[in-house]
């Protein structure tokens, strides 16, 4: 019985999404990207540019046109990802980062339902529930996010998103899942995307001064990248359409003991600066993952030591530092 599946991934040269491709790949399935390179790296796709399997469309999706050289291709999953997705990238691109979120997703659902394509997952974000009142956050949390400060341009489009989604599952029937991702780390992050622990791993192999932003107390839950990549794997199986579900890790840690981790693991001589914590940070992020232990049969297996460990690894050798 032939199990191959044609997989769409927009934003397919990011982090995630490159992550994404190769385990598709690697399964002996068709995988199609999406990508303009506004914030991802091609380098990303160089280990299955040649594959048989693999194949590239470079456009935008917030422009019908890009889809349209799809010739209504069918496809089992598509996952839309396309987004910048670390505060230096969307605090750069407050535009694109509205458009790629609203009218990118209009537009990849428009195509679901042309292509009569399968199952449509979003990739939103722990981002929604802004700094939230209540610890941890389940699904049913509906957020303390600003709507209009200078993370808005990313929290509320993604909120918008999820609309579109939710809108097309109740009025079209479409098979749509939200995978809310936590803070995910690994290879394949960029050295100045600005996330905290490629910041912290390069400023440490630098020896650098490790920056912190506030008193180092605020806590983040940090999932490596192949245990994120299982989670959304696993958001695709059949029978959980509509459904919404965290995806990340849930042991919680001070940012400043991460700083202190890497600046251990690496052997470092950068010392600890503190600077002014930026607007609307938030103080707490723990997703709550009791639906994602109980409908997807998933939990994150990689731990902090042993994930910062990979990760260091890969920024040695990648970047050369």
């Amino acid at each position: 019985m032939n199990t191959k599946k044609n997989i769409l991934i927009t934003g397919g040269a990011g982090f995630i999404g490159s992550n994404l491709s190769t385990f598709f790949l690697n399964q002996g399935n068709k995988v199609v990207v999406i990508d303009n390179f506004l914030t991802s790296n091609k380098e990303n796709l160089s280990s299955f540019k040649s594959n048989i399997d693999f194949e590239f469309f470079f456009g935008d999706v917030t422009q019908k046109k890009i889809f349209t050289q799809l010739n209504k291709m069918n496809f089992d999953i598509i996952y839309h990802l396309a987004s910048p997705a670390s505060p230096k990238q969307y605090v750069k691109y407050p535009t694109e980062t509205l458009m790629a979120n609203s009218l990118g997703t209009l537009n990849t659902i428009d195509y679901v339902l042309k292509s009569r394509s399968h199952t449509f997952i979003y990739a939103s974000t722990s981002e929604i529930y802004g700094d939230p009142l209540l610890h941890p956050q389940p699904e049913s949390y509906w957020g303390n996010v600003n709507p209009v400060g200078i993370r808005s341009c990313y929290d509320e489009s993604k909120r918008f998103g999820e609309t579109v989604c939710t809108t097309s599952y109740r009025q079209n029937n479409i098979d749509v899942r939200i995978a809310r991702i936590f803070n995910t780390y690994g290879p394949n992050m960029e050295k100045d995307d600005g996330r905290v622990i490629s910041n912290f791993i390069v400023q440490s192999l630098s020896n650098k001064d490790i920056t912190i932003y506030g008193n180092g107390t605020q806590t983040r839950s940090f999932c490596y990248i192949s245990d994120l990549v299982e989670g959304l794997v696993a958001l695709s199986q059949p029978n959980l359409a509509g459904q919404i579900i965290n995806i990340g890790n849930d042991d919680e840690k001070k940012i400043v003991d991460i700083a202190k981790l890497i600046k251990k693991k690496t052997a470092s001589k950068s010392q600890l600066v503190f600077k002014p914590l930026p607007s609307d940070d938030p103080q707490k992020r723990k997703p709550d993952l009791s639906k994602a232990r109980k409908l997807l049969d998933w939990q994150p297996k990689i731990d902090l030591s042993n994930g910062i460990d990979k990760t260091i690894t890969y920024f040695k050798t990648r970047f050369k530092i």
